[in-house]
């Protein structure tokens, strides 16, 4: 069963209901006492950096969230959920992030392309033994939708990579259970699907 928090940043719907397609039970909450009952909880998110640290942060989940990673279980973190696993963000500011993973938010620069990126774009895997990435075809194609990139401090946390803007940015994090896609798989058909399942069975 997965947990999905609840803190207002947007597409907890649709993620819910490609686990209930998928035949994965998952439970939506504002609740962050109640993230301690489960293995794996999900962190989706669409919207600002900054707003959503304060709400993590006013509805408890900061904390629920760093004592779940500290207890050796499962987070998963979509997008924006991504983001704030990383230290800090420059998005309208500079914004400190929930610490998981070294590393900062940073803005897309491009003089060729359109920024934000939306739209499908494939991801290169890095890591031989992916537990995200499993029964994926290298360089499948997923859905995107942002402004801001990760940039990690340890090469070894980055599972994935996508190239835009020039540069080839970490599309999706693995390290010591903690999983993090830029992209949206809940809407990336059956690539995105296979994430979402490899994550609630891993």
């Amino acid at each position: 069963m997965v947990f999905i928090a609840d803190y207002g940043a947007g597409n907890l719907r649709s993620v819910q209901k490609a686990f209930d397609y998928l035949g994965i039970k998952a439970v939506v909450s504002d609740r962050a006492s109640e993230v301690n009952g489960y293995e794996k909880v999900l962190i989706p998110g669409v919207g600002a950096f900054g707003p959503a640290m304060e709400a993590l942060d006013r509805l408890g989940f900061s904390d629920a969230i760093r004592e779940h990673v500290d207890k050796g279980r499962q987070v998963l973190g979509i997008c924006l959920g991504m983001q704030l696993f990383l230290n800090g963000s420059e998005e309208m500011g500079a914004h400190a992030g929930l610490g998981l993973i070294p590393g900062k938010v940073l803005h897309f620069r491009s003089d060729t392309d359109k920024i934000p990126q939306i739209g499908w774009n494939s991801a290169d895997h890095c890591k031989k033994d992916s537990v995200l990435f499993r029964n994926i075809p290298d360089h499948s194609w997923f859905y995107f939708v942002h402004s801001f990139y990760c940039h990690p401090e340890e090469p070894e946390s980055i599972a994935a990579t996508t190239y835009f803007a020039g540069k080839n940015f970490c599309s999706a994090i693995e390290k010591n259970g903690i999983f993090a896609v830029q992209f949206h798989p809940e809407k990336s058909s059956e690539a995105g699907l296979q994430v979402l399942r490899n994550f609630a069975e891993c």
